[in-house]
């Protein structure tokens, strides 16, 4: 909630359909152009998009899940022969 004097605000939307509806930046009382600072709105925006949507997530390869299955059970098996041999 925005309170006290009115504020300078830009709001941004994506064209197309995208991560966000609308993106609101609140100004500072700047003497900008407000060319420049709408752009550099957009900027901001297209740049959050490019990062949240540009690359698909590396997937984990099977021998990935076999290498650390195996590896979590050798320290277990590890953890149970050294309680085992203490006791």
């Amino acid at each position: 909630m925005v309170k006290g004097i009115s504020r300078r605000v830009v709001v941004v939307r994506p064209e197309g359909q995208g991560v966000f509806e609308q993106a609101i930046f609140l100004l500072r009382d700047t003497a900008a152009p407000r060319g420049d600072i709408v752009r550099e709105a957009c900027r901001i925006a297209n740049g959050y998009l490019a990062v949240r949507t540009g690359r698909p997530r590396r997937r984990v390869t099977l021998r990935q899940m076999l290498g650390a299955g195996a590896l979590g059970a050798a320290a277990a098996s590890a953890v149970w022969l050294a309680v085992l041999l203490i006791l």
